[in-house]
């Protein structure tokens, strides 16, 4: 249904996309610090919340989702890949814009970016298994699993041992460079996605209607999920919010590069996750600025 799409992209592609995302993990890392993980085991209420809610709570949810609502297969894979991915990387800067709370942000962006190089492939693999139609999709695929644990290790958790200890060794130079770093990244990135969806506009304006309400529903479960972890075990409300971010802005950046590497033809899942590197950054702004306006924010 979606063979149109031009997703086959060059290996020199394959290549810039991996390091515009070891980049992005690279300037969000440089701010990172042994502490931050110290933190998780001595507060460990709201990461641990928010990591039930990102990597055991979403993935199931989104599988059942699409088996309840038939969605068709290629979508479905991409949307459980998605839900299977860890927090996106500027999650941290929409906590801070909401004035919620950064620490617990920074917290579980470093360790679920750590705990993705298991839980990213398994999920994926397990969720993607469960769903009789993505089955049947994945059967057509050699896929091993040990191979999208490698890429994650590559470009996510490499980068972030290397930014911790840049930043460790040259703190003042890190302290300057990491927002830049972040921006050009991220706007490097945001050109790439653009790139890809302008070789395609008129197949992605045919398709926008269903594949954005997807994505919106999708992404809305995921910042209710956040927003429920943190009141099941009763979190201030600066905390809360963290969580809810968190939870709300994945890391779409590495799906694409998973299915640029291991689906190239796969024209659905990139429509998915195409979509999602527009609309969560659209949705986390927004609700950024709701909270910073609400006269109930707590100033963290």
């Amino acid at each position: 249904m979606y063979a149109d799409i031009q997703v086959a992209f060059s290996p020199q592609s394959l290549i810039l996309l991996n390091g515009i995302l070891a980049g992005m993990i690279f300037g969000v890392s440089m701010g990172l610090r042994r502490d931050d993980f110290v933190r998780v085991l001595r507060q460990p209420h709201a990461p641990a919340a928010g990591l039930v809610a990102q990597f055991l709570l979403l993935p199931a949810a989104t599988c059942l989702a699409t088996i309840a609502f038939d969605v068709p297969a290629e979508l479905a894979l991409g949307m459980i890949l998605i839900a299977s991915c860890p927090g996106g990387t500027f999650s941290n800067i929409m906590t801070w814009l909401g004035r919620a709370s950064v620490p617990v942000s920074v917290s579980m962006t470093a360790v679920s970016s750590l705990a993705a190089i298991v839980m990213t492939p398994l999920n994926f693999g397990l969720y993607a298994q469960l769903n009789p139609a993505t089955r049947e999709l994945l059967r057509g695929i050699s896929l091993e699993p040990m191979n999208i644990l490698l890429l994650v290790a590559l470009v996510l958790v490499l980068p972030m041992l290397l930014g911790m200890a840049v930043g460790k060794r040259h703190p003042e130079w890190a302290t300057r460079a990491e927002k830049p770093m972040r921006a050009v990244t991220l706007l490097v990135f945001l050109c790439f996605v653009v790139i890809a969806f302008s070789r395609n506009q008129q197949l992605f304006m045919e398709y926008a209607d269903r594949i954005l309400l997807l994505v919106a529903l999708q992404n809305a479960g995921a910042l209710l999920l956040g927003d429920l972890a943190g009141r099941v075990i009763k979190l201030p409300q600066a905390e809360r919010r963290a969580v809810t971010m968190e939870v709300g802005i994945q890391n779409s950046a590495l799906g694409l590069s998973i299915i640029f590497t291991f689906f190239p033809e796969a024209g659905g899942m990139m429509l998915i996750a195409g979509f999602w590197s527009f609309w969560h950054l659209a949705a986390g702004l927004c609700l950024a600025f709701y909270w910073s306006r609400s006269a109930e924010t707590v100033h963290a």
